[in-house]
């Protein structure tokens, strides 16, 4: 694996209404594919904030996740990673951000009813680049790893999700958030 961060970097600064740890995380969007309870054939990651300012997510690997017969398909696995990578800068920065980039590197197979323990991390902020990685652990969170991931995010301003994406999904996700959900986010990176 070669160096990461890629760059020099500053410590995460980890904001003040991060979770704690332990604390269960609920997903960030109800038809997101990869942690939304209400995405029809979804990943349905959950996630909990642990120590060290990390994030833990677990994957149940269904026959529904598998490319090769019996076997999680790869794609899948890398949007698992991309879901608990962007878990942990969203909860742990309070940043709105996008993946710029995501690599994976599969250590071995990951069989279908098995379950991946996702131990994902910030390593890094260089101005609006953050960089994250996780290790993905096979049926236990000291299991061996099967996969594992380095993403650099960029900081977006909500305008982005304006432009880009569904403005009027947008306001109906704002007005349905608890103030504690809204509280502390830094959108004007």
């Amino acid at each position: 694996m070669r160096t990461w961060p890629p760059v020099e970097t500053e410590p995460p600064t980890i904001h003040r209404h991060a979770p704690e740890p332990g604390e269960k995380l609920s997903s960030h969007y109800a038809e997101c594919f990869g942690c939304g309870p209400e995405q029809p054939g979804g990943l349905r990651i959950e996630t909990e904030a642990a120590e060290n300012n990390m994030v833990r997510a677990r994957f149940e690997v269904t026959k529904n996740h598998q490319g090769a017969p019996g076997l999680a398909h790869g794609g899948l696995l890398a949007c698992a990673f991309d879901e608990a990578l962007g878990v942990v800068v969203g909860q742990m920065l309070r940043r709105p951000a996008v993946t710029g980039r995501l690599e994976t590197d599969f250590r071995r197979p990951v069989p279908v009813g098995s379950v991946l323990h996702i131990a994902a991390k910030v390593d890094g902020v260089a101005g609006r680049k953050i960089y994250a990685s996780a290790d993905g652990h096979l049926d236990a969170e000291d299991g061996p790893i099967a996969v594992q991931a380095r993403a650099l995010f960029i900081s977006v301003g909500l305008d982005h999700f304006i432009k880009h994406g569904d403005a009027d999904a947008l306001r109906k996700l704002g007005a349905s958030m608890s103030e504690r959900e809204r509280e502390g986010w830094d959108v004007n990176p």
